[in-house]
């Protein structure tokens, strides 16, 4: 009997198909082993040029779409859907919807109040903190974001640069508002969220939202005339100096909502939030986040590294925010069984150590991480849509042509850009560290800061490759790979990072020698072993015939300064040092950190659990480089 193949013969293929075949599969594998990123390159920058397309289209059609419209479409769209989850209470899109048209009736009613102008928010984590927020927008003003760890002269001056008509202050803040509340400018209307107030000539919010309508102010309030125009006030620390009043475009909002939809994020994620408000990432990546998606945010009022994963697991949380501290605080926490067992599928933040990395998920299972680089100000964005480990970012020729930017040579001792004979700026080859800068443009604007014309100049570099150029110095020296991956390697100038936040030397200095025994402070910041950033330490000079009061050092750093830019180290001199430009020399002080026994100078240690400076002596070096004493 014949067999089927006899009876229907198969017919040949064409002769050019094997050699197809053959073809297709080492283009393949050149693909894989010469471009093994291309593909998921090419899906994030059709992702960005998705997203600009949409932007142009707005631009096009003479529409000016803002974060702020999309989120009263939403609450027309699914009033009963949880916009914000805080300690257990769902606030949903109409609920905010409502609140914040309530906090801008009363401000309509109240005060004479213009489109453009500024109101200074001083306020924690809380629901409120975004209904004030959206209400003042409702009525097209400037909202300037406080930190609320900055205290007296700096806070003062926070408040002063950015030139507010009304200061609004929450019930858990009264303590700073008294501190201040002498030297505020009497030009300075102050609210405070409560029913009855103590002070003299504050108002309170709390009865009166009570009593407001929940119609919509007029449209015209809030309409926007162009994305670059100001809608916030970020502070930063920058490079040197007291805090800056950064000034964020409705552009620079967009961009920065997009963020969590470009990693992945969709509109059935839950958000958890524990970043302080004021702060860029919470604020425009974590809540402009979950209005660009629709989706659903937990707001903690302050993080809680025991509380953190108990939360994630009660609301059912799928994207986390961090900083690097953060996951090492995660990390720092006794093992605990079913620590796998949770929903968050995306972690999206900066600064995170390789190690600390890598510990987080074996730790606590498949979790995306996605490190992104960007400064508050800035006007670049690097995101880390690979995985790889340690990057904050990727780049390539594509890239660089919607988003310049150059690594150039820097001179550590002059601090300040090297130039050749020429005059011009040179770009550093692939593996070496050089300054980031990025091309200031009409399609990658810098909008600058509030108050000082001065301190917007001094963060642009002109005349870099050619003449009439302009470039926005980050500040931020970076490596790119072979594999065009970019790392962060360190900051330039007198700034340096702690607890996930800037610190500004000079800011630091300024409030030590406040003291009359000091002559002379130079800070700088240490490497700790196992710890993000860099820790404050102070090399002080004393006045002749005078000695070293611990305690007012003590009652001064504490009062004067936050938290995370208290010096933890202090080291007494006989002389300062100098550099040949007549600067205070950091390097070597840098270099030789707080070891007692390499140092002959004494040196001192803040120790938080005696409320007191302390003699650092080799046992107690040893107890901070173990981890055993807690930093």
């Amino acid at each position: 009997m014949r067999g089927w193949d006899d009876l229907y013969p198969l017919p040949a293929p064409p002769s050019w198909v094997p050699g197809a075949a053959v073809g297709m599969l080492s283009l393949h594998f050149i693909q894989k082993l010469i471009f093994p990123y291309f593909w998921a390159d090419l899906r994030y920058l059709l992702k960005v040029m998705t997203y600009g397309l949409r932007l142009e289209m707005y631009r096009l059609q003479g529409r000016v779409v803002t974060v702020l419209d999309k989120f009263v479409k939403l609450a027309e769209k699914q009033p009963h859907k949880p916009f914000l989850i805080y300690e257990g209470t769902v606030h949903t899109y109409r609920d905010v919807d409502r609140r914040s048209n309530r906090i801008a009736q009363v401000f309509l009613q109240h005060e004479a109040l213009k489109k453009g102008d500024t109101v200074a928010l001083l306020m924690g984590n809380e629901p409120d903190f975004i209904h004030v927020w959206f209400g003042l927008a409702k009525l097209g003003c400037v909202v300037a974001f406080l930190n609320f760890n900055v205290r007296f002269r700096s806070l003062l001056h926070c408040v002063s640069s950015c030139e507010p008509k009304i200061l609004v202050v929450g019930a858990d803040l009264l303590g700073t508002l008294e501190e201040i509340l002498p030297k505020l400018q009497k030009d300075v209307s102050v609210w405070i969220m409560a029913k009855d107030s103590t002070f003299p000539n504050v108002h309170t919010l709390l009865d009166k939202i009570e009593a407001a309508s929940e119609d919509p102010v007029p449209v015209d309030r809030c309409s926007a005339n162009s994305l670059k125009s100001a809608v916030l006030y970020i502070f930063t620390s920058g490079t040197t100096g007291l805090p800056k009043a950064a000034v964020i475009s409705h552009l620079q909002i967009l961009k920065g909502a997009a963020g969590l939809w470009a990693f992945g994020a969709t509109s059935e994620d839950i958000i958890y939030i524990t970043l302080p408000l004021y702060h860029s990432a919470a604020s425009l990546l974590g809540i402009g986040g979950c209005i660009e998606l629709g989706a659903t945010c937990v707001l903690k009022k302050k993080f809680s590294a025991s509380q953190f994963w108990n939360d994630c697991r009660r609301y059912n949380v799928t994207v986390i925010q961090y900083i690097g501290e953060l996951c090492r605080y995660l990390c720092n926490q006794p093992v605990k069984e079913g620590e796998k067992n949770h929903k968050v599928r995306l972690a999206v933040g900066n600064g995170v150590r390789n190690d600390v990395w890598r510990e987080f998920l074996d730790r606590f299972g498949a979790i995306k991480i996605c490190e992104f680089y960007g400064a508050t100000e800035g006007n670049i964005c690097f995101m880390n849509h690979t995985g790889k480990i340690g990057s904050v970012g990727r780049t390539n020729f594509f890239y660089k042509l919607f988003f310049p930017f150059d690594l150039i040579k820097y001179d550590f001792q002059k601090d300040e850009p090297i130039r050749n004979k020429h005059g011009w700026c040179e770009k550093v080859k692939k593996g070496e560290a050089g300054l980031l800068i990025a091309k200031v443009n009409a399609k990658n604007p810098f909008f600058g800061y509030a108050g000082n014309k001065r301190h917007t100049e001094k963060k642009l570099l002109c005349d870099v490759f050619k003449k009439g150029d302009l470039y926005f110095n980050t500040g931020d020296l970076m490596v790119q790979d072979h594999d065009n991956f970019l790392y962060f390697w360190d900051r330039i100038g007198d700034t340096f990072r702690w607890k996930g936040e800037n610190v500004a030397t000079t800011e630091v200095s300024d409030v030590i020698v406040m003291l009359d025994f000091i002559q002379e402070a130079n800070v700088y910041g240490v490497s700790v072993p196992d710890h993000e950033g860099k820790a404050g330490m102070a090399s002080l000079i004393l006045k002749h015939n005078a000695s070293l009061d611990l305690e007012e050092m003590y009652k001064q750093v504490v009062t004067y300064l936050p938290s995370y830019a208290r010096p933890l180290f202090l080291r007494v001199q006989q002389k300062m040092e100098m550099t040949g430009t007549f600067k205070q020399q950091k390097f070597r002080l840098v270099d030789e950190g707080f070891n007692p026994s390499t140092i002959t100078d004494p040196l001192y240690f803040l120790d938080n659990s005696k409320k007191a400076y302390v003699l650092l002596t080799k046992e107690l070096h040893e107890m901070i480089l173990s981890g055993k004493m807690k930093l």
